[in-house]
C-alpha cells in the first residue's frame, strides 16, 4: 500500500533564501552569545551546538547527571523563534507518545490525527536509553527523513528540525543501549564535563536553572535558520579536503582497533558540519583544521571497538585521534 503524504503544522514556503556568508558568521554568533548566558565555561561546545543546528543534523549529549545537558538544550532552543518539545523518556513510553495517534471523533464520525510531540522544531529527547527498543525505533525515520509515518499514512516535519537527544552513561540499570543504526543518525556526539572551580563558583551564584534560562534572548527565526543553513551547504570544500574526509573513514575501516569504522554516511556528516564550521570561522571554504576539530565529535559514536583495542584500555576517541596524527592532511 502506497503511503500518503500529508503536512503537519506550520513550515516554511518555498526554498530558503541564501545569505551572504559573513551575515551567517554574524548570526551564529548571536546564538553562540545567547546560549552562553546560561552556559558558561564551553565555547567549543556550544559552537559544536550551533554547527549541529544550521547544518541540518541531530545531537546526542551523553555525560553524568546534573553537568548541564538539559539547560544547554533548552538554551539552545530558547535562542531560535521555534516550537520547542521535551519528551521524557521512560520505559513505558509508547511509539504513539512520541509521534501521535489517530483519534476517532464521534462528532464527525472519522478518525482524526493528533500530533505527538515530535512535531516541533527542536524536540529534547530527555534520557533516551531509558525507553525500550520497540519506542527508540519510531525516531530513525523521523530524523533521517524528516517525516513519521503513522497507519499507513506519512507525515511532514516541519523545518527547521533537530533532534538532541540526552543520556546518562553510568546508569545501567532499566536502560537500553542505542543500536548503530539509530547512533548513525546523529551528526555529532559530546561530552560537556565538570565545569572549572571558577564556573562552578559563579554558578552557585546565578541561582536555578529556570533564572538561567531567562537570560536567553530569541536571536533569529526558524526562517533564518533555514537559510543560514543553504548558506552553509554552499560552502566550498576542494578535492583534496573532500579526499581527506573519505581518506579518515577508509582508515577507520581498516584500523585493528576499531571492530565497525565509519559509514559513508559520517562523512557526509563530517563535510556538511565543517562547512558551517568554516563560515563560523569567517571563512566561506573549508580546510583541514576544521575537518580535524569536528572528526572526534561525528565519528566517535559511529565506531565500534575491537575486543583486543577494549582490552588495553583504549577508547574510541583515542583511536579517532590516532588516526587523525597518522593520516596526512593536505596542505596548501
Amino acid at each position: 500500500m502506497t503511503d500518503t503524504l500529508r503536512a503537519v503544522g506550520t513550515s516554511v514556503s518555498g526554498p530558503a533564501a541564501h545569505m551572504d556568508w559573513r551575515e551567517v558568521a554574524g548570526l551564529a554568533g548571536m546564538i553562540t552569545d545567547a546560549v552562553a548566558r546560561a552556559f558558561r565555561g564551553k565555547p567549543e561546545v556550544i559552537e559544536a551546538c550551533a554547527v549541529t543546528l544550521l547544518a541540518g543534523g541531530h545531537l546526542i549529549i551523553e555525560d553524568f547527571p546534573g553537568v548541564g545537558k538539559t539547560l544547554l538544550a533548552k538554551a539552545l532552543a530558547r535562542s531560535v523563534h521555534c516550537r520547542f518539545a521535551r519528551i521524557q523518556f521512560t520505559p513505558d513510553l509508547l511509539p504513539s507518545d512520541i509521534t501521535g495517534v489517530n483519534v476517532f471523533n464521534q462528532k464527525k464520525g472519522e478518525f482524526e490525527f493528533r500530533p505527538g510531540p515530535i512535531f516541533a522544531n527542536i524536540v529534547l529527547a530527555d534520557e533516551i536509553n531509558r525507553a525500550s527498543p520497540k519506542t527508540q525505533s519510531s525516531l530513525p525515520e523521523c530524523m533521517q527523513e524528516q517525516q513519521a509515518t503513522i497507519d499507513t499514512v506519512t507525515y511532514r516535519l516541519a523545518p527547521p528540525f533537530m533532534v538532541i537527544a540526552t543520556q546518562n552513561p553510568v546508569e545501567y540499570e532499566g536502560t537500553y543501549a542505542l543500536p548503530e543504526a539509530q547512533l548513525d543518525r546523529f551528526m555529532m556526539r559530546l561530552r560537556l564535563g565538570y565545569p572549572t572551580a571558577d564556573d562552578e563558583i559563579a554558578l552557585l551564584d546565578e541561582g536555578t536553572s529556570s533564572d538561567l534560562l531567562a537570560r536567553v534572548p530569541t536571536v533569529v527565526s526558524d526562517t533564518q535558520v533555514l537559510a543560514m543553513a543553504a548558506t552553509g551547504r554552499g560552502g566550498r570544500a576542494v578535492e583534496s579536503v573532500r579526499r581527506y574526509v573519505v581518506a579518515l573513514t577508509t582508515a577507520s575501516r581498516s584500523t585493528a582497533d576499531l571492530f565497525l569504522g565509519a559509514s559513508p554516511r559520517a562523512g557526509l556528516a563530517l563535510l556538511a558540519a565543517a562547512r558551517v564550521l568554516a563560515l563560523l570561522r569567517g571563512r566561506d571554504y573549508v580546510v583541514p583544521q576544521d575537518i580535524k576539530d569536528l572528526a572526534i565529535r561525528v565519528l566517535s559514536h559511529r565506531v565500534i571497538l575491537s575486543p583486543e583495542a577494549r582490552m588495553h584500555g583504549k577508547t574510541t576517541e583515542s583511536v579517532l585521534s590516532d588516526l587523525l596524527n597518522s593520516v596526512p592532511a593536505p596542505r596548501g
